[in-house]
């Protein structure tokens, strides 16, 4: 692995901004086609963090995502202000949501966003509580 990490995006995130949410992931997904960076990898990268920014818009009181790049990796952080997830273990299970009636309603909610990006990352770490919020660390290797 290198050790060198250059930050090529931060980004804050609103909570219940709907009007602004994916933004982060298409710019990300603009900025790895820049760089040479293979579709297969901008199109899984595109997908983790679409995920994982309506997941902070969601569900959160805001946060922030960040995506470092090395010459081997591609590092996605995104850390919240929520609540929290309650149970980690359901939360990675197709199908489980805890998004209200009215956010199913706009097309959200069907429980497979941590599905996806557990699917799509070669490496990813949850930490969660109701003190501290949700922080995700997601590595995907850039070789694939």
């Amino acid at each position: 692995m290198s050790l060198q990490k250059q930050q090529i995006l931060n980004k804050e995130i609103d909570s219940f901004d709907f009007q602004s949410g994916g933004e982060a992931s298409s710019d990300l997904k603009n900025i790895l086609r820049k760089l040479g960076v293979p579709s297969k990898i901008v199109r899984k990268t595109a997908i983790i963090t679409y995920e994982l920014e309506m997941n902070v818009v969601i569900h959160s009181l805001g946060g922030e995502i960040t995506a470092l790049i090395s010459e081997d990796e591609l590092e996605i952080r995104v850390d919240d202000s929520g609540p929290g997830i309650e149970d980690l273990d359901k939360a990675f299970t197709a199908g489980f949501s805890t998004a209200s009636d009215e956010i199913r309603e706009m097309g959200f909610g069907a429980g497979m966003g941590l599905v996806n990006v557990k699917r799509y990352a070669d490496q990813i770490d949850v930490k969660s509580s109701k003190d501290a919020g949700t922080h995700v660390k997601v590595i995907i290797n850039l070789a694939n």
